[in-house]
């Protein structure tokens, strides 16, 4: 999605590209360098050549580059699918939950192979980067079933948190949701998205992890929405988001 503000300016062409919804900045510069980008006319090779939006003719292979509305949709993430759009080790990915033909979105944020859950795409790298923002973003929360019943000195510890190889690890809020005879369910929100946080945390204090689930991203609860399944966010969850 781009803006009026944006017309005149100018900005390096893979971000250009980027900014229209068409792609993201790696596949930009993918496209750019194997001379499928056109200027005016000229190919270009250089994915930081200065274009003035607006003004310069954008041509990709499709003919006139023209920004796309703005697009964004949330999946049920299941388990076992990697979180990008191509595999070097030729695993599944989020991707196969999506039509074929769908136009050109990113995953906003990421969910390991392991977790399951709320996982949103859009085409717009700036919306995304403020979803993802560990400062300014929405917390996420995540329901986690572990392989032990903890007792009230042992969740303290977990609210406290942890140094770790990693750095410092810990949570914005950690609840008991329910437990049976040998495990429990935990509900651990986050404010910041870092690398196998919730995993890391817990494996710090020996407590392994049976499953882990995104439930809610601010105030946008994955709801009932089957695994494996997508639909596009409303208005009205654009607006929580956008308020987050």
């Amino acid at each position: 999605m781009t803006h009026a503000s944006d017309s005149g300016k100018r900005y390096g062409l893979a971000r250009v590209l980027s900014k229209m919804g068409l792609a993201s900045r790696a596949e930009a510069t993918r496209q750019i360098r194997a001379g499928l980008v056109r200027i005016n006319g000229k190919i270009i090779r250089d994915p930081e050549h200065p274009v003035c939006m607006g003004v310069d003719r954008v041509e990709t292979g499709e003919g006139r580059a023209e920004s796309r509305p703005f697009m964004a949709l949330m999946l049920n993430k299941p388990r076992g699918l990697v979180t990008t759009r191509s595999d070097e080790r030729q695993r599944a990915t989020v991707y196969d939950c999506l039509p074929a033909d769908m136009p050109w979105l990113s995953p906003v944020g990421r969910l390991d192979k392991a977790s399951e859950g709320l996982l949103l795409f859009c085409n717009d790298p700036v919306w995304a980067a403020g979803i993802t923002n560990p400062d300014t973003g929405p917390d996420k929360t995540y329901h986690v079933q572990i392989d032990c019943i903890p007792d009230d000195e042992l969740l303290q510890r977990l609210r406290t948190g942890i140094e770790t190889d990693a750095g410092f690890l810990s949570a914005k809020r950690i609840d008991l949701l329910r437990h049976g005879e040998k495990h429990a369910w935990l509900e651990i929100v986050l404010d910041e998205g870092r690398n196998r946080q919730i995993r890391r945390l817990l494996e710090g204090f020996g407590i392994g992890v049976l499953r882990l689930i995104r439930t809610a991203i601010g105030g946008l609860p994955l709801g009932d929405l089957p695994k494996g399944q997508w639909r596009p966010l409303t208005v009205a969850e654009l607006a929580l988001l956008n308020h987050a």
